[in-house]
């Protein structure tokens, strides 16, 4: 069952998607490549293994990224929908 949005007709809409949102994305993504990088790099200097805990932080930092941004995309495109669902419902 689809939950009715807390927003009545004579509420204010969701701001719309601008670019300024997004602006850090990259930025996150990059740094969590990176940290989890290091941080692998780290483990295999302890433990003394070569290349597992380094490809292994590659792919989870990785995976960390594309989930948050993946996260903020849906919500945004949630906001977006809403935000056109009443202005329709306006023009009516």
């Amino acid at each position: 069952m689809k939950s009715e949005s807390p927003l009545t007709p004579d509420s204010k809409p969701p701001e719309p998607i601008n670019v300024s949102s997004f602006a850090g994305a990259g930025l996150q993504f990059a740094i969590s490549l990176v940290l989890f990088l290091f941080l692998g790099r780290w483990i295999d200097s302890k433990l003394g293994t070569s290349p597992i805990f380094l490809i292994a932080g590659v792919f989870i930092g990785g995976g960390a990224a594309f989930y948050s941004m993946y996260r903020k995309l849906t919500a945004a495109q949630k906001a977006d929908d809403e935000r056109r669902k009443i202005e329709r419902e306006r023009q009516k």
